[in-house]
């Protein structure tokens, strides 16, 4: 770089800017969810990055990342202190933690981009660079893919359907691409370079351009895509279901002085949904809290209200098997029918780190679950769907319905339909369980599957293929919604091929990021 860019401070004004960035980048994901500020939410840190240097970039990135995420899953520090019972002096600290873990992907992308000196690149690159670290977000360390920016789009439905070929990251590039041309526009009108370079009017023109027709092509495809798939819809069979939301307080949940009047609610509820005459009733992730099956007592009462409602359940239960050595606990799904038979059984594949399980136990014995329960849980089989009739069910507990590539795991085993069972009365009245719930609308398109969810406390509700919200429940209220959901088998690009355009980004970005690194070391 050269002297003039090594000179370049960090200023207020840099700083306010960042932050301004990841202030609105929060403000257009639920629970505000004013989604249209994410086409241009980047532009205050990019333009703040023209004419940083490398380190400068990654520390103006970083406090980006910061303001976002603590804006964005502060309910953490209220979950663990409410539920978990750990002090705020412990909460707030790993609140904290997280935060600055998920802060230094956009450290990395403010960071990358300093080291393109040509404004002609960064059109597509900044796009590219952002959907490689969303990408990498959605494994390392066992991945938390939470509220990408693709997501802020999920009640736009024009936009997402092109999530059938290109996932979450489709929607994230074109966001991102919005915000990329933005920036050039406002350069070369304000006349400030990029990196010593001043961005000429075509360069500009053309980025906007681009911008447009990427933008016609999304819109054009996906009113296209709409209407096929509501034609496909309206030729296809369809199952009735009902789900129970027996909103039950998560103080008093595993108190087992509240077992009985917990299996009583929902029993009540569900009859009620009996004159609806639905093929299957759903209840939310761990709705029996006890071991069903092994509690003969409770387990005889649930059996009875499946019978007195005269279907088939789908209910959440904590379940264990004896091994060998040591007894192995699960977090479960059963399918049961109304003479109290067993069909099948699903467990959670992907569990909760320090929810669920302890990762590196061996090394931090120290570290406590955070949650209520007993002992850690070991993982199912991903992928695992459940036989009902001539269809397949594929179940995903809680925050696995996060993870694309379980959701496509389990269309390609067939799934016809794809039903989450969550408990969110962790999150309480915080925007928690509306950005649970936006990521599930992603699933429904990218795969174009009817998704039905049942949670405890809320957001309960039915999506359609095409990302519709055919209906949902209010948070904290008892309920019960019965719909007919149709059937689909069509299998798209995205539950085939899988992520091919994140990976493709990915690998544009590296080639980009080695070449501009040996063009800098041997410039010199």
């Amino acid at each position: 770089p050269s002297s003039k860019l090594k000179k370049h401070k960090l200023d207020r004004l840099n700083f306010s800017l960042a932050i301004l960035s990841g202030i609105l980048l929060t403000l257009s994901f639920p629970k505000a969810g004013v989604s249209w500020l994410a086409w241009f939410a980047l532009v205050p840190l990019l333009a703040a990055l023209r004419n940083l240097s490398f380190k400068n970039g990654f520390y103006l990135g970083l406090c980006a990342g910061l303001a976002h995420y603590l804006t964005l899953v502060y309910w953490l520090a209220y979950t663990m202190s409410t539920y978990g019972h750990l002090p705020l002096y412990a909460s707030v600290p790993i609140l904290l933690l997280l935060s600055a873990y998920l802060a230094l992907y956009p450290a990395i992308f403010s960071m990358s981009l300093t080291c393109f000196k040509r404004p002609a690149r960064l059109v597509f690159m900044i796009p590219c660079v952002w959907v490689s670290l969303e990408y990498i977000r959605s494994f390392l360390f066992t991945g938390f893919p939470w509220e990408l920016i693709g997501y802020t789009q999920f009640n736009v439905l024009h936009l997402i359907q092109i999530s059938d070929i290109f996932g979450v990251y489709g929607v994230s590039f074109c966001i991102v691409l919005s915000n990329a041309a933005i920036l050039l526009a406002y350069l070369c009108v304000t006349g400030k370079p990029w990196q010593e370079t001043k961005i000429k009017a075509g360069l500009a023109a053309g980025s906007v351009g681009i911008l447009a027709l990427i933008f016609c092509f999304v819109w054009f495809y996906g009113n296209r895509r709409i209407q096929s798939i509501q034609k496909l819809i309206s030729h296809s069979p369809s199952i009735k279901t009902a789900i129970v939301q027996g909103n039950i307080d998560q103080a008093k949940k595993w108190d087992p002085a509240f077992q009985l009047a917990s299996i009583v609610k929902y029993i009540h509820l569900s009859l009620l949904t009996k004159k609806h005459i639905p093929d299957l009733v759903v209840w939310p992730e761990t709705a029996t809290p006890f071991y069903f099956l092994h509690n003969a007592r409770l387990s005889e009462m649930v059996k009875k209200g499946v019978h007195d409602t005269g279907t088939d359940f789908l209910i959440g239960s904590p379940s264990f098997n004896l091994g060998e050595n040591r007894v192995e606990y699960f977090n479960s799904a059963y399918l049961i029918g109304p003479e109290g038979n067993v069909y099948d059984r699903y467990d959670k594949a992907h569990l909760v780190p320090f929810g669920e399980y302890i990762p590196f136990k061996k090394w931090l014995p120290f570290l406590g679950k955070m949650v209520e329960g007993v002992g850690d849980f070991n993982p199912g089989k991903k992928g695992h769907t459940i036989k009902w009739g001539d269809l397949r069910l594929g179940i995903q507990i809680c925050y696995e319905i996060i993870f694309p590539k379980l959701s496509r795991a389990m269309v390609k085993n067939h799934a016809s339909v794809l039903i989450n069972i969550t408990n969110d009365a962790w999150y309480g009245r915080s925007s928690a369980p509306h950005q649970h719930f936006s990521m599930t609308v992603l699933r429904a398109v990218e795969n174009r599957r009817s998704i039905i969810r049942a949670a405890n406390t809320g957001i309960s509700g039915f999506i359609d293929p095409c990302g519709k919200v055919m209906a949902a429940t209010p948070l904290f209220e008892d309920a019960t919604i019965t719909r007919s959901v149709p059937v689909i088998e069509e299998t798209t690009f995205y539950s085939r091929f899988g992520d091919l355009f994140a990976m493709a980004c990915l690998g544009i970005t590296l080639i980009a990021g080695f070449g501009s690194f040996f063009i800098r070391k041997y410039s010199k």
